[in-house]
């Protein structure tokens, strides 16, 4: 049986709506799909326990077509679908705007999908109409905590970051019906206008890049746990859906407020508040929405936080290059990246109430035949109350033979179980849990190695995580709850591909004793250890 995330993902139909340029909100799609989600809301959730269909997954490949050896074929158009969310004041804008200029200089077709919020509220929405009456607040009354001035009315302003708080708070008062329902009518629309951007990436001869101002889950980070699960609950939406499967990529820009205060400048947000209500948002406010719109997102598979340790300029290079080595386009040292991936062996798991907020997945890996060493494959099974996501990893030399490229293909069941015909008898399957967990502005995956495997498998667990920093500075942000043994960054020992071999490793010749670094991997960033016969 189809579930309501089935029926709303499923692209609308473009009959009437033509594509727009780049750099220009459509305002044909916004219209259509703001009437669709006001028009059919009721009609889609009777319709979807009557019909059948399977939510559109992201993947850059729809009509998957694969080789011989049952690796993915890199003709094929790509369309990938990002997420660019974060705090006040991250460099949303400018960020959106640089990946816009440097994927068209590419030759690649840019989509910007606009902020549904922006949308509806640019329509007159008012809060304080959606609730008991009360008096609303003024100029001289309205003031935020460590705010130097006062501001206007905020539900006639905030179009970005903080009007899903208010509208959160106006949804948990008493008579918060109306807004609770506004909230929901929010994220339909928003799934409803993605769509209509998705399909005309679909539809695009190009390759394609979709940019989402904020995405669905965005909205968990302002409303109470119960409400947001009484939401999904009632709309048949699960995470798994509307977090994993839905968009390639999350990119979660970290606020000025958190690591460079200096530049949430209070001047600026007095003189810009008008235009982007993030900035009259007060410093600690800003990093308790940053945190929250970050830990919104633990969970997705491709999740990067941009944090501020690097100036501006750096931090935009490093939002781009995030991008092209998700995408498997090879920039070399042009953006001059520092940041790697990083590998730790851990003692063992603590409680479960030592751990800041985490997502829990069970994760299977599948190691495929492939046409030589030098060219790797493998599946990725991923997921959390039996719904599923798919993933065909193939790693491959650059164009100069030398560094390694790793490309992720978000694959359909179909595909996934098409391609399991290829397994590599020559190696285990691998069964994880998979614990993901965001502390200190460091994103963080602990896999927990599971039985069936080779017993060197037994109680293995392993910290992974992607910085740009080192020494006292790395060690910092670790998690200090967890009894870290050493890095093994780079270490064969601790690769999964000789993990999952079931030959001894002492007689086997199939074992990798050769490290390299990664320049340009769609796994992660460029100079990563990265070793040859797959990680």
């Amino acid at each position: 049986m189809a579930t309501a995330a089935d029926q709303l993902m499923a692209p609308a139909s473009l009959a009437t709506i033509a594509p727009v340029s780049n750099g220009q909100q459509s305002l044909l799609a916004t219209t259509a799909a703001v009437a669709m989600a006001a028009r059919n809301g009721q009609e889609q959730q009777e319709l979807v326990e009557n019909q059948k269909s399977t939510s559109p997954k992201p993947s850059p490949m729809p009509n998957l077509k694969l080789n011989k050896m049952g690796s993915v074929s890199s003709k094929e158009k790509r369309v990938y679908k990002i997420v660019l969310t974060g705090g006040p004041c991250g460099g949303k804008t400018t960020g959106q705007s640089r990946l816009c200029t440097f994927f068209e200089n590419l030759g690649w077709k840019v989509f910007r999908v606009p902020e549904t919020a922006t949308v509806l509220l640019s329509g007159g929405v008012k809060f304080s109409d959606l609730t008991e009456k009360e008096d609303p607040p003024t100029p001289t009354t309205f003031v935020y905590k460590d705010l130097p001035f006062a501001a206007p009315e905020h539900s006639l302003i905030d179009l970005t970051a903080s009007c899903p708080r208010c509208l959160a708070k106006a949804a948990s008062k008493p008579n918060g019906s109306e807004a609770y329902k506004f909230q929901e009518n929010l994220i339909r629309t928003m799934v409803q206008i993605e769509n209509t951007y998705f399909e005309l990436g679909n539809s695009s001869t190009r390759n394609c890049l979709i940019i989402c101002d904020r995405g669905v889950m965005d909205a968990s980070a302002y409303i109470s746990k119960d409400k947001w699960e009484k939401m999904m609950a009632g709309n048949k939406w699960n995470p798994v859906e509307m977090r994993d499967n839905r968009y390639n990529q999350i990119l979660h820009l970290v606020s000025a407020a958190n690591g460079a205060e200096d530049f949430y400048s209070t001047e600026k947000r007095k003189r810009h508040y008008q235009d982007h209500a993030c900035r009259s948002e007060g410093v600690d406010l800003a990093r308790e929405l940053d945190y929250k719109s970050a830990a919104a997102w633990v969970g997705h598979p491709y999740f990067d936080v941009i944090d501020n340790s690097t100036n501006f300029e750096a931090k935009m290079n490093r939002l781009i290059e995030s991008v092209c080595q998700k995408v498997g386009i090879d920039i070399g040292d042009r953006l001059q990246a520092t940041s790697r991936k990083l590998k730790y062996l851990v003692a063992m798991l603590p409680p479960d109430s030592e751990f800041p907020p985490f997502q829990d997945f069970d994760v299977v890996h599948h190691y495929l035949q492939s046409g030589g060493p030098k060219v790797q494959a493998r599946l990725r099974k991923r997921g959390q109350k039996n719904h599923w996501s798919y993933i065909h990893t193939q790693r491959r030399p650059n164009v100069h033979g030398q560094a390694r490229i790793e490309v992720k293909t978000q694959l359909t069941h179909r595909d996934y179980m098409n391609l399991l015909a290829q397994r590599d008898d020559a190696h285990f399957t691998i069964y994880k849990k998979r614990r993901c967990f965001l502390i200190n502005n460091q994103y963080f995956q602990l896999d927990i190695y599971k039985e069936p495997g080779h017993p060197r498998c037994k109680g293995l667990v392993l910290l992974e995580t992607y910085s740009s920093l080192t020494g006292d500075a790395l060690k910092n942000c670790m998690p200090k709850f967890l009894n870290i043994v050493k890095e093994v960054t780079g270490d064969p020992d601790y690769s999964m591909f000789n993990l999952s071999l079931k030959e001894d490793w002492s007689t086997t010749k199939k074992f990798c004793r050769t490290a390299t670094h990664a320049k340009g991997t769609a796994n992660g960033v460029a100079n990563t250890p990265l070793l040859l016969n797959g990680q």
